[in-house]
């Protein structure tokens, strides 16, 4: 970005056309310094550090030869995971601004995380995915760890608190196996080296069943050492299983992914080492009990097989044959007498029978079997007919009962009349009826000359 030809100099050493104002310089500046870097990553130690009651975050950045000032305003500075203080080495990622007020440019910081940590971490990132695309991490290649494994050998500090957990968690659950401290340092330059000698020493001895690479809990650069490069390549390309128990359960390292078991403690990595020997002295006795009863089962199945062979042997002697044949003759005879009755009888039972075919095809019985066929159907016509004259009477029956009931002579049993006039028409009205005039009274039982009176 440049300044407009308006405030250059002018040609000659003349005067420019116009002449900038401190604010329009700041804002030009500012202007060149965001376009120019608006990002950036920058690595350094903080000192004046105040926090005032706005909740911003100002601060100086330095380092040996030189120092800028800064800022972190309270929207990105709720996100921290830590508390900035004097003399901390951070990592931060911040825009380049200018300060108009002072004239001083500054960084706007948008992150910060402490230096040492957040570059292992990226180192950690760098190097777990580089060793996994070479395959270093592959489920394929890792090994099986023996069932029951005679010699361990543990790689760890001599003096740390890891060692005592898992010999102790050996002791108690598996005390036959034997146990080979490893001494190496843990932490430090001259541990990922250590590490590496004795895992290729313990690996090319052939003493041992499986190797154990354990240290206790700690930061992550504390933990540093199992993140080594060539303590994952060593681990890859031992000869015996290796067991990875590195920090407490949330840590992870290089030498995790690498090795053929990752544990999240060294306690549980000395779990799976070895069983239980109480639960395997409940399956050895659950064991010596089902064998015991196979045993058992088969002896059983043996003396009923021998008892079988000796009633079969026994069977097979001269004077038993010589009975079972006296006896099979005996059946034999009584079945074939059996049969002969049978087929008598079967042949009396037929005969019997025809005679009773033939006796019924008689014509005399013939006659006599439609004569009385003859009878039951007349009878049944009789019955017929009468049971219809008598459905036929009752419904004539009622039939009068109700012609009765609307009849008008019945009205008159109940004490009515009808009266007619001389021309025998009934009587509806006493209007029009002539004082004198002749008249009938029809009643239940008779009838009554009437004369109509003024009376």
């Amino acid at each position: 970005m440049q300044a407009p030809d308006d405030f250059r100099d002018g040609a000659g050493g003349q005067p420019p056309r116009h002449i900038l104002t401190p604010s329009t310089l700041n804002r030009l500046v500012r202007g060149l310094l965001e376009d120019a870097l608006p990002l950036v990553w920058i690595e350094g130690e903080l000192s004046n550090v105040a926090r005032p009651a706005s909740g911003h975050l100002y601060f100086t950045l330095k380092d040996s030869g030189a120092q800028v000032r800064c800022a972190m305003f309270k929207p990105k500075t709720i996100g921290l995971r830590f508390k900035p203080a004097d003399g901390m080495h951070i990592l931060m990622r911040a825009r380049v601004g200018l300060y108009e007020p002072r004239g001083e440019f500054q960084l706007v910081a948008e992150h910060m995380e402490p230096a040492g940590e957040g570059a292992l971490q990226r180192e950690f990132e760098r190097l777990k995915a580089q060793l996994d695309a070479e395959g270093l991490f592959a489920a394929a290649r890792k090994r099986p760890l023996p069932r029951f494994a005679r010699r361990i050998g543990v790689i760890t500090s001599a003096t740390g608190a890891a060692i005592r957990d898992v010999l102790s968690v050996l002791a108690r659950r598996w005390p036959l196996v034997d146990v080979d401290v490893l001494p190496v340092p843990v932490q430090g330059r001259e541990a990922p080296p250590a590490i590496v000698s004795m895992l290729r020493k313990a690996a090319d001895c052939g003493r041992y069943d499986v190797l154990l690479l354990t240290r206790g809990g700690g930061s992550l650069e504390d933990l540093w050492a199992f993140n080594d490069e060539r303590v994952a390549r060593a681990i890859h390309a031992s000869t015996v299983p290796v067991v990875s128990a590195v920090g407490h359960e949330i840590d992870f390292s290089i030498a995790d992914f690498v090795a053929d078991l990752r544990a999240p403690t060294p306690s549980a990595a000395a779990e799976l080492l070895v069983p239980d020997a109480v639960a395997m002295q409940r399956h050895l006795e659950q064991l010596r009990q089902r064998i015991a009863a196979i045993q058992e089962r088969r002896l059983q199945a043996r003396i009923q097989r021998i008892d079988h062979l000796l009633a079969r042997l026994q069977s097979q002697r001269p004077q038993a044959r010589l009975a079972r044949d006296r006896e099979r003759l005996s059946q034999l005879q009584r079945r074939l007498l059996g049969a002969r009755l049978a087929q008598s009888t079967r042949w009396a039972v037929n005969l019997e029978r025809t005679h009773t075919r033939l006796f019924a095809q008689h014509p005399k019985q013939r006659l006599a079997l439609w004569r009385q066929q003859l009878d039951q159907q007349a009878s049944q016509l009789r019955r017929t007919m009468e049971h219809t004259l008598e459905r036929e009477r009752l419904t004539l029956q009622q039939t009068a009962r109700t012609l009765h009931a609307v009849s008008p002579l019945a009205t008159l049993e109940r004490g009515y009349t009808i009266l007619f006039d001389a021309d025998g028409k009934v009587l509806r009205s006493a209007q029009n009826v002539a004082v004198g005039a002749p008249l009938r009274g029809r009643l239940a039982d008779g009838e009554l000359p009437l004369r109509v009176s003024d009376e």
